[in-house]
Parts: structure tokens; C-alpha cells; sequence
């Protein structure tokens, strides 16, 4: 952290520290945000289980340390192969 900018302390709850499986997930945007739907799919359908509005500037901090994380991932434990969708196609309701 910069010597500049204040210590934030993060309140974390007990009910969050978990976590939510996704094994799915769909984006979109606007001028203003973008939207991260968080799925869990089991065919022969799925549900939102989380969704996640962020600022354009906060989408490519994110980006960016995503693919930060996927190469040092990667560096340790080898290439992730892409695999396919779950059958059909994926429409939030």
C-alpha cells in the first residue's frame, strides 16, 4: 500500500468468509457499470447464485490482477485448459 493512502480496514462477515461456488458465469455492461452474474449450472438448468456490480475503472483493476493471478497460477501449476459450456445457451432472467 502507498505511503500516501490510509490503512482501510475491511469488515469481512462470518457468513461470507465461505464462499459461493460458481462454475459458471456472464457479463455485460453499460456506459456506467458492468454486471458479473456468478452461475452454478446443473443441467438441465442453473441459478444466480451471486451478482457483482462494478465501475469500468474497478472492471479493469480486476482484469488486470485476474490475469496477473492466471499467469502466476499457470507459472505453478500448468496450463488451464479451456473447456466447453454446459449444453445449451445461457440466458439470466
Amino acid at each position: 500500500m502507498s505511503e500516501n493512502q490510509p490503512e482501510i480496514k475491511i469488515n469481512f462477515p462470518e457468513n461470507k468468509q465461505e464462499g459461493i461456488f460458481s462454475n459458471n458465469s456472464v457479463v455485460g455492461h453499460s456506459a456506467e457499470e458492468f454486471i458479473l452474474d456468478f452461475l452454478m449450472v446443473t443441467p438441465p438448468a442453473g441459478r444466480v447464485n451471486a451478482r457483482i456490480i462494478i465501475t469500468p475503472a474497478h472492471a479493469k483493476r480486476l482484469f488486470k490482477a485476474l490475469g496477473d493471478n492466471l499467469a502466476q497460477y499457470e507459472k505453478m501449476f500448468g496450463k488451464i485448459k479451456r473447456t466447453q459450456i454446459p449444453a445449451g445457451d445461457i440466458k439470466v432472467q
